[in-house]
């Protein structure tokens, strides 16, 4: 009977410290687990200050952003490339920055409209051309956009509004001083570029 009791105990007491071991263990776990998500948590909250005062923002996903991000850099570049002022060193300037958002796509692009004359026509005409967004189309499965807006083209004589319809892909790569987005056009081309409205300007 000693000898029965004694094992009886034996038994209760490694069941008890097997028990006890697993219980600390998934506490461990679950504790690890929280202090994570709370890590993940606090690393996603941004303060900004406002006016000297503290405000709580969160980061968002990435991927969440990724459109936006993506019409974003679309919008830019071409209202770099087709928003010019009857300025050399204005155009020049403006090339320049929107050939950083594209590849080499928007360089032959740029060269064709220089040899036909596009740019010295702006110059000698003193037209000014600012171009408004009608709308950004984004697959961001297969990063392919379609950009949709209308150019208006102020002369001394006329105003002409023109339909521009253009289209390319986009591939994500770091981020620079001249490349906020961190995004570069490729294979970009005009699917449409047609004048749909001219107004004469009365003779002062």
């Amino acid at each position: 009977m000693i000898i029965k009791n004694i094992e009886s105990k034996i038994r209760l007491a490694t069941i008890v410290s097997i028990g006890s071991l697993v219980c600390a263990f998934l506490i461990c776990i679950s504790t690890g687990f929280f202090a994570y998500k709370q890590i993940e948590i606090a690393r996603r909250s941004i303060y900004i200050f406002e006016n000297n005062v503290p405000v709580l923002a969160r980061q968002t996903d990435e991927q969440l952003i990724r459109p936006a991000v993506y019409r974003g850099h679309v919008e830019l570049f071409h209202s770099l490339f087709f928003s010019l002022t009857p300025d050399d060193r204005y155009i020049d300037y403006q090339m320049k920055k929107a050939m950083y958002l594209i590849d080499e796509s928007g360089m032959q692009q740029y060269l064709n409209l220089k040899e036909k004359g596009y740019f010295s026509s702006i110059l000698s005409s003193s037209s000014v051309l600012t171009l408004q967004t009608d709308s950004i189309y984004i697959d961001v499965k297969k990063k392919y956009f379609r950009y949709y807006g209308k150019q208006r083209i102020e002369r001394r004589s006329s105003i002409v509004t023109r339909s521009m319809v253009t289209e390319g892909y986009l591939r994500d790569i770091p981020k620079s001083d001249n490349n906020l987005y961190g995004v570069l056009i490729l294979s970009w081309k005009t699917l449409e570029n047609k004048d749909i409205e001219n107004v004469q300007k009365n003779p002062i």
